[in-house]
């Protein structure tokens, strides 16, 4: 089964580590330096608005973060 995470967005939820909102997330410093390294790393999937929130996902040996413009709530909702 796929999670749609917008933006004609979709992730398979067996590949779902976790979903976090960003607000509560980027807090801390941990989070922060782990989005950072991603994004050098070149594993960060932008979105096209304000991301509310990201999914860590991990297939076959890789790191994804995807950034969305949906709530984290709103992909909870979606995966059940």
């Amino acid at each position: 089964m796929y999670l749609s995470i917008g933006n004609d967005m979709a992730v398979r939820d067996r590949s779902i580590v976790g979903i976090f909102d960003m607000d509560n997330t980027t807090t801390s410093k941990r989070t922060r330096e782990f989005l950072d390294k991603a994004e050098k790393e070149g594993t960060v999937i932008p979105c096209d608005d304000l991301p509310k929130a990201f999914v860590l996902t991990a297939e076959y040996g890789l790191q994804k973060v995807h950034l969305t413009a949906l709530s984290s709530s709103t992909l909870e909702k979606r995966l059940k």
